[in-house]
């Protein structure tokens, strides 16, 4: 079955029980057990059939053995990280969302766990991370904001050498555009909030694991922590992944014709888009992913307010979030990554001036005429 069918008829798509093709909403928390042990469905958080669908749609989605849905995207990655345990070391990529280094800085350093930063694209710097105590490489790719590109092939191939566990957040490619586990990766999650979803309507997140083995011991700790996805949102996703293909067509066209556009606009210094030919990551980016995604970070002339630009628009609207129907914009050092303390942001790239498009599927001349009145306003 390819791509576009099983975005249709992936996972559990037709009620069993009633023939319906749209899954129904399972509200109960519980369901009655003929005989102790012997029911599929116990208790909600442990199981529940309009969840199940998603998180099977998932798992063939991402070719992977088993598919998991929680309550958020942190929700997520906060279960993900729960696979290790005080003393144990993890490699992060430098350029992660602000939500996962707050975690990582606030949370689990706290319970006893450590960390190293490093660029993922350098893969020496990664294999000279790795400690006697190392179980774990966890980055992402495109990265957020800056769209970096990580060959996640080689990441893989590292984690395998050294029996570390490789993790690879694919919220801005979508397996639309990118398959890590295929390309050897062990856990894949998502903001399904995102593109998934793509309606600025609910918050879940997902994890897709390789292989029965993590499968039974992510599982084991969703059920354990519970910060499961409920019914109502379950649907909701499921219904929203339907139409990935169609939006994530009209996403990258769209995306592609404003990096043409900024590229040719003297307020813009630089352009952060994995389709840029003049970014290094241009060839891996071709190499590794089925288009350029729709996600396009650029940053002012120095000494021009981001602000007073987000804040001009008329259409494309300012909010944090992104992969949806709408376009939004939005400052990293202000919304999405302000937890990140401005040494490390700028450290790492993340410049003041920076601004963050998700672009969505609107007209495009009506999106290039919302940037260009902004950017006159600039001038004038």
């Amino acid at each position: 079955m390819k791509f576009n069918t099983k975005l249709i008829h992936g996972g559990v798509s037709i009620d069993e029980a009633t023939g319906a093709v749209s899954i129904p909403i399972h509200m109960a928390s519980t369901f009655k057990q003929k005989h102790i042990g012997s029911s599929k469905y116990e208790y909600s958080r442990s199981g529940n059939p309009t969840r199940e669908a998603v998180e099977k749609l998932i798992a063939d989605l991402e070719d992977g053995d088993a598919g998991f849905a929680f309550a958020s995207g942190s929700a997520a990655i906060s279960t993900i990280f729960s696979l290790f345990s005080n003393g144990d070391h993890i490699i992060v990529g430098n350029d992660v969302y602000g939500g996962t280094f707050r975690l990582i800085d606030n949370v689990l350093k706290r319970m006893g766990m450590t960390f190293t930063t490093v660029d993922t694209r350098d893969l020496e710097a990664v294999s000279a991370a790795i400690q006697a105590n190392t179980t774990a490489i966890y980055l992402e790719t495109p990265t957020n904001p800056l769209l970096r590109i990580t060959d996640i092939a080689a990441i893989a191939k590292i984690a395998q050498q050294h029996n570390l566990l490789s993790i690879v957040d694919n919220t801005f490619a979508t397996p639309y555009i990118q398959k890590p586990i295929a390309l050897g990766i062990d856990i894949v999650v998502h903001s399904a909030s995102k593109y998934l979803g793509g309606h600025s309507d609910l918050i879940a997140g997902l994890a897709v694991t390789k292989n029965a083995e993590l499968s039974e011991k992510l599982g084991y700790l969703q059920n354990a922590i519970g910060a499961i996805l409920a019914p109502q949102e379950s649907w909701l996703l499921q219904r929203g992944i339907k139409t990935l293909s169609l939006r994530m067509q009209r996403h990258q066209q769209n995306a592609q014709t404003i990096f043409e556009y900024l590229n040719q606009q003297p307020l813009v210094a630089n352009i952060y888009f994995p389709g840029n030919p003049d970014n290094s990551d241009f060839s891996l980016a071709k190499q590794q992913m089925a288009g350029f995604g729709a996600m396009i970070s650029f940053e002012l002339q120095p000494g021009i307010d981001p602000e007073k630009f987000v804040e001009n628009l008329k259409l494309i609207t300012l909010a944090e979030s992104l992969g949806a129907l709408e376009s939004l914009i939005e400052i990293p050092a202000k919304m999405t990554h302000g937890a990140i303390p401005r040494d490390i942001r700028l450290a790492n790239g993340i410049q003041d001036e920076l601004i963050r498009l998700s672009v969505g599927v609107e007209d495009i001349d009506d999106l290039i005429t919302d940037l260009d009145q902004s950017f006159k306003q600039l001038k004038s």
